[in-house]
């Protein structure tokens, strides 16, 4: 049988995953390989299966955390970044960066995406984990979604279909690769649409930790429903709509003392506790150390097992 690399013409070998995470945290891949279109991810997927070997897929490895190990078998990165537009619709590749996607909008004056300025990570992430904030989410303007199961059948989801949750959807439950799809948005004025985008960029600059590495949140912001009552008037004016009543999982590691708090070179950040920073050379075993005491102090104070949003790759 051909090697992966006769087979698999640009694939890599012990590439450093570090470099392809905003963590900027993970030791190298076996093999990685950047697929360019649908074709050559079919293509990466049946070559690494008929030899035997593991497959992981990643986008903008903006959610990511890389184990220190590296990863045995094919990393591919899905770098698939057409955009076409037709009318109100925009349809574009998994690969595209979410703020060329909500810049798209923005210079076609079509109105839906503005609540994602500043949203790091690809659209097929974007969309895998239902990505949201100030309210609005992916599921509010998703038409339809190309995606590839287990046996490389494509399948055309509608919204419905995509099975859309709290940071959650059909394709991530089931592990499916997201390829491309279509969002549907509506005419808008260009200028309020771009100052709304703009001022949400702002914010993140203003209160996200941005000068370092990191993730993004870490932790799921946490149900109304799910805090004990006696702990609900202590939270009452942190209670926001996102898009139903939660209370960001940020105040709960700041009530357990837990800011600043750091485990070799990661830190809780002490501009906003829902992420964890590298502060430079952390290993992802000093990020899974801190998401355990965060995990376990918060339990033990307020009785809520905060959620990880980020995902952590190893073999």
């Amino acid at each position: 049988m051909k090697s992966i690399e006769e087979q698999l013409p640009g694939v890599q070998k012990n590439v450093s995953l570090k470099e392809y995470t905003t963590f900027a945290i993970g030791g190298p891949a076996e093999y990685f390989f950047v697929a360019q279109n649908a074709n050559e991810v079919k293509k990466a997927i049946r070559v690494a299966t008929e030899l035997g070997l593991p497959v992981v897929t990643m986008g903008g490895g903006s959610n990511l955390l890389i184990s220190d190990q590296g990863l045995r078998g094919l990393v591919i990165k899905i770098h698939n970044t057409e955009i076409s537009v037709t009318g109100t619709a925009i349809t574009a590749g998994a690969g595209v960066e979410m703020k060329d996607l909500v810049q798209c909008s923005l210079d076609h004056g079509l109105e839906g995406l503005e609540w994602a300025g500043g949203l790091p990570g690809t659209f097929g992430g974007a969309i895998r984990g239902n990505a949201g904030a100030f309210g609005g989410e992916m599921k509010d303007t998703i038409f339809q979604v190309e995606a590839l199961d287990e046996a490389l059948v494509l399948h055309q989801l509608d919204n419905q279909q995509c099975q859309f949750g709290y940071r959650n959807s059909i394709v991530k439950r089931k592990g499916w690769i997201v390829l491309s799809a279509t969002v549907h948005l509506k005419p808008g004025d260009k200028q309020k649409i771009q100052a709304i985008a703009n001022s949400r960029i702002q914010y993140r600059k203003d209160r996200h930790p941005l000068e370092y590495p990191s993730a993004g949140s870490v932790f799921k912001n946490v149900d109304v429903k799910d805090v004990p009552a006696q702990f609900l008037p202590e939270f009452q004016d942190k209670i926001k709509q996102d898009p139903f009543p939660i209370v960001p999982a940020a105040w709960f590691i700041i009530g357990a003392g837990l800011t600043g708090a750091q485990v070799g070179q990661a830190q809780i950040s002490t501009k906003h506790s829902n992420y964890i920073v590298n502060l430079g050379g952390a290993s992802a075993q000093d990020v899974l150390g801190l998401i355990e005491l965060v995990k376990n102090t918060v339990y033990a104070t307020y009785g809520i097992t905060l959620e990880p949003e980020v995902q952590f790759l190893r073999n």
